[in-house]
């Protein structure tokens, strides 16, 4: 009687704390990213009060005689399945679809969570709002005017620095992939304005200077007399002034000077792809390989030269590759077209929107139309992510059976992808907990009424003896 006191107790406690158990992940099934939690029993030491015996010639075997001493709690497992989604348009609420936790830092110790409600504090710093640890990942690095994401190197904060300057950027290439017609008429000596202008074929294009200054860049293509296959192409900045700006072309690696040649011709083959092309001075391109000329202009500027001079600026007029097709200049008999061109100037502008893509590349959008990767946020899987301990806070970290942290990009090595505007809801069931709570219920009832009997005997034997 007594042993049976004592298992029905540890069943009312083990039962009282699978229902502590359940009324957490209840009161959690509206909670950002929580994972719920199991709880699975065991039995416990058993009394023998009679061995196995083997058989004998004589007589079978014998089962051994036990009486259980009760019940334990054997594991609360943290059931770390995915969560549906909640929309939320919120460009700095992140999901992840998968694997993998966000990295959080709190005070110099590493974090993890699936809550994603992010957002940027006053210094700049994607942080989670709720307590004011700080995301984790790396930031881009300008390398030789490239925009470099190293995700090989350790995490750090994540700096978005809103309403910050993009610095003009001098145009330094011009692509050209137009189509000159090949049925243009040529222009005969002693033309009228209206065969000048249907032998002619212009296109223009915005360029900057490096102030940041707009300037117009035109070229007008021509058929050179008495040929197939080559046109003269006539290269101007800024045509709409009275005094068009002092424009030079030239072929090879020195750059135009003053008082250069302003025209270059383009040559193409008979299946009317790109050949070469030829400056003012006779030089001419190479057989092979990408077709450019260096263009030269003034920039009329208080501060451009100490003597007050204009300075000049440089780029390359790229007409595309020998023999190519695509983004190169070509001659057939369709309409000429300019749908193709393209630089690489800019304007001054201020960062003034971002937006974060699956890969968790944080993309800054500025006023001047410019956009540059600004940031990535990292995610960490766990070789056994049940074995992470929960510290609030929506957070996890790790503990001896985890194992160590695997950091890297969403979507490598086995982790998951982010998903930009949503939340990741708690995967608690309320079907699936209900139910539970009536089973928890009645075991606990069902180990009460074994505390119940049991006393009722030894009330029993407490009356055998009046």
């Amino acid at each position: 009687m007594m042993r049976s006191l004592f298992s029905g107790v540890s069943g009312l406690q083990n039962h009282q704390t699978r229902m502590d158990v359940i009324g957490n992940n209840i009161s959690n099934i509206n909670t950002t990213g929580f994972k719920r939690n199991r709880v699975n029993f065991q039995d416990i030491l058993y009394q023998q009060l009679q061995g196995a015996a083997r058989p004998t010639a004589e007589i079978g075997g014998v089962n051994p005689k036990e009486v259980g001493l009760g019940m334990s709690v054997a594991s609360i497992d943290t059931i770390h399945i995915q969560g549906a989604f909640q929309s939320t348009g919120v460009g700095t609420d992140l999901g992840i679809n998968g694997m993998g936790f966000f990295i959080l830092d709190n005070g110099g110790k590493q974090l993890y969570t699936r809550a994603g409600a992010f957002s940027i504090d006053e210094a700049g710093i994607m942080v989670n709002p709720a307590n004011g640890m700080k995301v984790q990942g790396w930031m881009a690095r300008e390398v030789e005017g490239y925009t470099v994401l190293d995700t090989s190197r350790p995490v750090t904060d994540l700096y978005i620095p809103v309403g910050s300057k993009d610095p003009a950027k001098a145009t330094t290439e011009v692509n050209f992939a137009c189509n000159l017609d090949k049925r243009i008429p040529e222009i005969p000596d002693n033309a009228t304005g209206r065969q000048v202008l249907e032998g002619t074929w212009a296109t223009q294009i915005d360029i900057y200077d490096s102030f940041g200054d707009k300037h117009i860049l035109q070229v007008e293509f021509t058929r050179v007399p008495d040929t197939n296959n080559s046109w003269n192409a006539a290269v101007t900045v800024d045509p709409q002034n009275e005094i068009p700006t002092n424009t030079t072309i030239g072929y090879g690696d020195e750059a135009p000077g003053e008082g250069g040649p302003t025209t270059f011709i383009v040559n193409f083959s008979n299946n009317g792809t790109l050949l070469s092309a030829e400056d003012g001075a006779g030089n001419i391109s190479g057989a092979t390989g990408q077709v450019q000329m260096n263009v030269a202009y003034d920039v009329q500027s208080a501060t451009a030269n100490e003597d007050g001079t204009a300075a000049r600026q440089e780029f390359v007029l790229n007409l595309g590759q020998v023999g190519g097709f695509t983004r190169s200049i070509t001659q057939y008999a369709e309409s000429s077209s300019s749908k193709a061109v393209e630089q690489d100037g800019r304007p001054m502008g201020y960062l003034d929107n971002f937006k974060i893509d699956s890969s968790g590349v944080i993309t800054g959008v500025f006023s001047n139309g410019s956009t540059r990767a600004l940031a990535q946020v990292a995610i960490a899987s766990f070789p056994n992510q049940g074995g992470l301990e929960k510290a609030g806070d929506n957070t996890f970290r790790m503990s001896n059976n985890s194992g160590l942290a695997d950091i890297g990009a969403s979507g490598i090595a086995g982790k998951g992808t982010i998903v930009p505007g949503v939340l990741e809801m708690s995967n608690v069931d309320m079907a699936d907990q209900f139910t539970d709570m009536i089973v928890t219920q009645r075991g606990f009832q069902a180990n009460s009424r074994t505390i119940q009997t049991a006393d009722q005997l030894l009330q029993e034997l407490l009356t055998l003896k009046r």
